[in-house]
């Protein structure tokens, strides 16, 4: 008998990011009343090692934690897993080992939902930690349906992206969106199209500027609210 429907979310990664996503979930849901929302069960642990950090070479791993949150969801009954960081998703597949609840990918739901794009772009630009760049999820993906990547430069993570990041932690919204909007007009002036927020911070940050590009972008958090959604109407 196949387990009833309940969406585990492994948050924390930061506690904005994980309301918004739950806030995503609710909007891509089109529920005629609450018994017909996802039901959901979240572990929005903000103590998690520090993901850019680890990677870095300059902190402790998170992946203890982050086996612990996996258990913590699988022991509540979860059905089926999200993560709403891309960064995190550097250990996926520790984290897959030990889940008996299958865990959504967060590139999979994206790359998934550009595919389907009526107007797909040929030139795309990345806004993603270095972690995130450097493990070449999102490129190697693109890249095989025929799109060109353009990443930020080192300068521009140290400049923008990063400070940017770290603004939106501290809930700096305005200052953090001034950033990431400077890194994002970087990657259109170098030819980008259209652009992947691949850090669950950056739409956040860009929404409370209202910058004028939000049309040109593809969220991951929204991709993979979106699949989740998806799963819970078929269920």
């Amino acid at each position: 008998m196949a387990k009833p429907f309940l969406l585990g979310v492994l948050g924390g990664m930061g506690p904005l990011a994980t309301l918004d996503f739950q806030r995503r979930l609710l909007e891509a849901t089109p529920a005629q009343s609450d018994q017909q929302q996802i039901p959901m069960v979240v572990w929005n642990v903000p103590q998690i090692a520090d993901r850019q950090q680890a990677l870095a070479g300059t902190g402790p791993s998170p992946l203890p934690q982050l086996l612990h949150g996996i258990r913590t969801l699988n022991q509540a009954g979860a059905s089926h897993i999200a993560i709403p960081c891309n960064t995190a998703h550097h250990w996926f597949n520790a984290l897959s080992e030990v889940s008996n609840a299958p865990i959504l990918h967060i590139v999979d739901a994206t790359l998934e939902a550009l595919a389907q794009s009526d107007d797909k772009p040929s030139r795309v630009g990345i806004i993603a930690t270095k972690g995130t760049l450097d493990a070449g999820w999102y490129q190697q993906r693109l890249a095989a349906q025929g799109i060109k990547v353009l990443e930020p430069t080192a300068e521009e993570l140290t400049q923008w992206f990063v400070p940017g990041c770290y603004a939106v932690k501290r809930g700096a919204l305005a200052e953090g969106g001034a950033l990431l909007a400077r890194q994002a007009n970087a990657l259109f002036e170098r030819g980008a199209q259209k652009l992947v927020l691949a850090c669950t911070e950056v739409p956040v940050a860009l929404a409370a500027i209202n910058t004028p590009f939000q049309h040109l972008t593809y969220d991951p958090a929204q991709a993979l609210a979106e699949r989740c959604s998806q799963l819970w109407q078929i269920n």
